[in-house]
């Protein structure tokens, strides 16, 4: 017998070959760096300071945070990479973009 807290939200079922699925999170897939469509813009984070965004990316969790890793080391900085964005401290959109368009990504700078 499998465990309640496997079938949530599952009371009964009337078909006697019924098995009940938990949904596992399935990793995304990272797309090939040429389908990717980044943008890559200015944003103020607390207390004035700005912060270099680049969003749109599509794929894992390790290959967004190796992207980020990879651009921090680059531009000479600090950042993170979290919930499908980047964020570079400082303002270095143009060599961001320069970096990611070298990689074979298709990237623009938007706003700011």
């Amino acid at each position: 017998m499998s465990d309640w807290k496997e079938r949530l939200g599952v009371v009964f079922s009337t078909n006697p070959d019924y098995k009940y699925e938990t949904s596992a999170e399935a990793e995304t897939e990272t797309l090939d760096t040429s389908k990717q469509n980044l943008k890559v813009w200015l944003d103020r984070l607390k207390g004035g300071r700005v912060a270099t965004v680049v969003r749109g990316f599509v794929g894992s969790d390790d290959d967004l945070s190796s992207l980020g890793k990879e651009l921090k080391k680059s531009c000479g900085v600090g950042g993170t990479a979290k919930d499908g964005e980047i964020i570079i401290q400082g303002d270095h959109r143009d060599r961001v973009v320069e970096l990611l368009t070298k990689a074979g990504y298709r990237c623009k700078k938007a706003g700011g």
